[in-house]
This record gives C-alpha cells, sequence and structure tokens, in this order.
C-alpha cells in the first residue's frame, strides 16, 4: 500500500520541530507502509502516480500556499484520490467559519463575531482578539478594546483570562492523550494533561459534530475563569502532535492507532 506523505520538513515552527515528528511518524509506518515523502506545494504534480492515499501531516499554514493547496484540493477531488484526512472536515480545514456557527449553535466554543457591529453580542470586556478570518498560527493576531473594520474579514473574540490552555488528541474518533500548558504565555511549554470524564465529554462533543469518520483531529480548548472548557480551535487537517512530550508508550499506542486507521481507511 504506497502513501503519499506530505510534509514541510524544514518549516520554521515556533516551540516545535516539525521535521522531527515527522521523521519519527514515516519511520514507524514504513513497517506496515511503503511511503514517499513530499513538500506540499509538490503533492498535485504527484497524485497521478498511483499512491493508495495522500496523507497530510506537517505541512505548515496553508496560508503560506493557499493558491498549491486550492488546486491540489481540486485535483485529489476530481480524481477521487484518497487524502488522509479526507477533505470533507469542517473545522480548520474549512477556514474559521466553524467558530461563527458553533457560537450561534450555542456550543461550548470562545464567543465569535465576524461583525464589529455584532460587538454588543459578546461578553463585555476591556479587550478583545482581533484574527484574520483567514489566518493561522496566530499570525496577524492583535489585542483591541475597541474592534474595527469591515464584515467579515476578520474574528473577534472576548480577551479572557483563562486558567491554561489544553488539547485532547484523536485518531478517528478515539482518544489518544491530553497536553496542556500550565503557563498561558508559554503556549508550547505543553506537559501531559489527565483528562477527566467531563473533559473528554467535551472534547468528544467536536469530534462528533466534525463527522470525520477516519483521521487525526486535535481539540484546542482553554479552562475558562468560570471552570469551564471553552474551544479555542478544531484542527482537522494537519495538526501538530508533540509526540516528543508524551511518554514511550503513549506514543507508540498512537503510532499502533494510526496505523489501523490507515488500513481501515484504504480498505472502506
Amino acid at each position: 500500500m504506497p502513501l503519499l506523505y506530505v510534509t514541510d520538513l524544514a518549516y520554521p515552527a515556533r516551540g516545535r520541530r516539525y521535521g522531527d515528528e515527522d521523521v519519527l511518524l514515516t519511520a514507524r509506518l514504513r513497517e506496515s507502509f511503503d511511503l514517499a515523502l513530499c513538500h506540499p506545494r509538490d503533492a498535485e504534480a504527484l497524485i497521478p502516480l498511483g499512491f493508495d492515499a495522500v496523507v497530510i501531516r506537517n505541512s505548515g499554514p496553508v496560508l503560506h500556499y493557499q493558491e498549491a493547496y486550492d488546486s491540489f484540493r481540486a485535483a485529489a477531488l476530481a480524481a477521487g484520490t484518497r487524502v488522509y484526512n479526507p477533505l470533507g472536515g469542517r473545522g480548520d480545514m474549512a477556514g474559521k467559519q466553524y467558530l461563527l456557527d458553533l457560537t450561534e449553535a450555542g456550543y461550548p466554543v470562545i464567543p465569535t463575531i465576524d461583525d464589529p457591529a455584532l460587538l454588543p453580542l459578546l461578553p463585555d470586556v476591556p479587550a478583545y482578539a482581533v484574527k484574520p478570518k483567514q489566518g493561522a498560527d496566530s499570525i496577524g493576531l492583535t489585542f483591541t478594546p475597541h474592534p474595527t473594520g469591515p464584515a467579515g474579514k476578520n474574528l473577534i473574540q472576548p480577551r479572557i483570562d483563562f486558567a491554561y490552555e489544553v488539547s485532547f488528541y484523536f485518531v478517528d474518533h478515539a482518544f489518544q492523550y491530553a497536553l496542556y500548558a500550565p503557563d498561558p504565555a508559554r503556549r508550547w511549554e505543553l506537559r501531559p494533561y489527565e483528562a477527566t470524564p467531563a473533559d473528554l465529554d467535551f472534547a468528544r462533543t467536536f469530534i462528533e459534530w466534525n463527522t470525520l469518520d477516519h483521521g487525526i483531529q486535535r481539540v484546542d480548548a482553554c479552562r475558562a475563569p468560570s471552570g469551564e472548557l471553552l474551544l479555542v480551535e478544531l484542527e482537522d487537517l494537519n495538526p501538530y502532535l508533540s509526540l516528543d512530550l508524551v511518554p514511550p508508550q503513549t506514543r507508540d499506542a498512537f503510532v499502533t492507532a494510526l496505523t489501523a486507521s490507515l488500513h481501515s481507511f484504504l480498505t472502506v
């Protein structure tokens, strides 16, 4: 079963080593699959070579190669190419509209609008987080007490004095592990987190909402002053996994789950 594994080994992620993680994963996956690696800008040209699936991993923010990604996506859909994660994701894969949709539907998410005229719908706070609707990796993020600008361009959220951020990692619909940043100012200094049943119920709410039968997903949340968890992001395209920060047995279990998921995906 030959797989085309899409990664940007040289992407300069702050506080993370994308390349190291993908070297680890590909070394393990080669035990079960034939693999070829490529940069995300080269993926479309390699589709006709007959791979059983294209696996998108640490390929960096799509914002940096949006035209190439859009072209790859269109070509993959037209050719019926299997892509892992499948291209029907409703989270970050489809942009940030889901934060607005989930807010309107009453899900436990940081309240989000995209029109300064709707500011009265948000909690009254000293400052608001404003970021481009098509942004990624906190690119363009600013804080201001008076958000302005045209409707539909930016996401606007109350700046929350949260206790910590926590991420829940899933393969298909199965929870694998959780990591958290005890210091909100150092968000990439992560430690293992013991998820409670209530935490997992929260995270699974968004996994179920996303309706992806196969794939890797990361549910990012923050612990609000009231004690509840609020969704920050649902990463369903190429979530970084921080596998270097989990115990070896957890890492092994994750690779085993990923391998089983890929086998299942390829035989559907």
